[in-house]
């Protein structure tokens, strides 16, 4: 039962909106713990705060119909880095960090796994291709003449080799002769992952709001005052899991990049299976109930797609058309079925951060584009903050 000085809190913090009496005792007071975003980062922070607190209130709260980031927008890539990209990352980072990305990478996938089940996400493991164009000698041949080194310093971690060179069987035009294979990525149905990480937070008492914007929070005596559009209420316990949107209410080093993808409609006799790198990672493709989805072209615009503005571009759809109908399927006639895009959230290194920003607040952000392979652990980390 509800004191009087509670109630009195309750309506007169919250009159603004139309909530009932019920909404308001029932969603919004008592909270200890509210989570904001519920992208798969959010949704196993909350899993991992039920787990460590059993009678605790949890609340999750989403500005979008869906989650508004990357989690039902990204392609399915079960992936820990393609050979150009890990090459890349040790031009700025020393091997033990690149190993102990690649591990945490690691680690997180076989997490997904067994929180939710190879059947549930439709885990494939058709591993993994990096393709390398015509006019890409350099990083072809650094590629090839690094591949040793790369396997050597996985070894530890893998226990064999990760990437092999393999000639292409697949017919794509105007690439090098030698692909380079990672037996050991798969893809995964985004949409089935996330539908039953709802499921599994709903059926442990997680409230999850949809379309409630958090504007602001303050700090108080014994929690946090959340502002939303239409009023604010108090929780014990605030953690933010918003990856590409954290910059605006956590003032962290995190910057936002959109990401544009295509999709075709189904193509008859489709043999490409697996999941695809080209160019640094920054375009990969995928076969999907028959279908090709392919994304990418970041880099043809970093300053406009470093953005939290959802849309295509047609300098990007138009370059991703090109090497669809050039290089991957130059000999099918296909239709292109829809488009879209996702937030990510970058930084200038790749390292996630999670961490406590006050007494009562805290977050779990920065995913570099592989909020597939990390988000769980660093839902879990967030929730270990506490």
């Amino acid at each position: 039962m509800l004191s009087d000085s509670t109630e009195k809190s309750i309506f007169s913090e919250k009159s603004k909106m139309n909530l009932s009496y019920w909404e308001l005792k029932n969603w919004f007071t008592s909270v200890d713990f509210t989570i904001v975003g519920s992208g798969i980062v959010g949704l196993h922070c909350g899993l991992a705060l039920r787990e460590k607190f059993p009678n605790s209130k949890i609340l999750i709260l989403e500005k979008g119909m869906l989650p508004q980031g990357a989690s039902t927008k990204n392609a399915g890539f079960a992936c820990f880095g393609s050979i150009s990209e890990i090459i890349d990352d040790l031009k700025a980072h020393s091997e033990e960090e690149v190993v102990q990305l690649i591990k945490k990478r690691w680690s997180g996938l076989q997490l997904l796994r067994k929180n939710l089940g190879d059947a549930a996400i439709d885990f494939k493991p058709y591993g993994g291709y990096e393709l390398f164009l015509k006019d890409d000698e350099s990083s072809y041949h650094e590629c090839l003449h690094k591949l040793p080194f790369i396997n050597e310093l996985l070894m530890p971690l893998f226990r064999n080799d990760v990437f092999a060179k393999q000639v292409d069987r697949f017919a794509f035009n105007g690439i090098q002769d030698y692909v380079v294979f990672n037996p050991f990525e798969a893809q995964i149905d985004t949409g089935k992952m996330m539908n039953a990480l709802l499921q599994k937070a709903v059926a442990n008492n997680i409230l999850i709001l949809n379309q409630v914007e958090v504007t602001s929070y303050e700090e108080k005596t014994n929690g946090v005052e959340v502002a939303l559009n239409d009023f604010s209420f108090e929780t014990k316990k605030l953690l933010f899991a918003t990856n590409g949107f954290a910059g605006k209410l956590t003032n962290n080093q995190v910057k936002p990049a959109r990401a544009q993808v295509l999709i075709t409609e189904p193509i008859p006799n489709l043999d490409i299976k697996g999941t695809f790198h080209l160019d640094k990672g920054y375009y990969y493709f995928r076969n999907i109930d028959n279908r090709i989805l392919f994304g990418g072209g970041r880099n043809l615009a970093f300053e406009n797609e470093t953005t939290t503005e959802l849309g295509e571009t047609e300098l990007i759809q138009n370059r991703l058309e090109e090497l669809l109908k050039e290089v991957i399927l130059p000999n099918t006639d296909y239709k292109i079925a829809h488009r879209w895009s996702g937030i990510m959230g970058l930084g200038s290194t790749k390292k996630p951060i999670v961490e406590q920003l006050s007494e009562n607040v805290y977050c779990g952000v920065r995913l570099g584009g592989m909020g597939v392979a990390i988000g769980c652990l660093i839902g879990k980390e967030l929730a270990e903050l506490i």
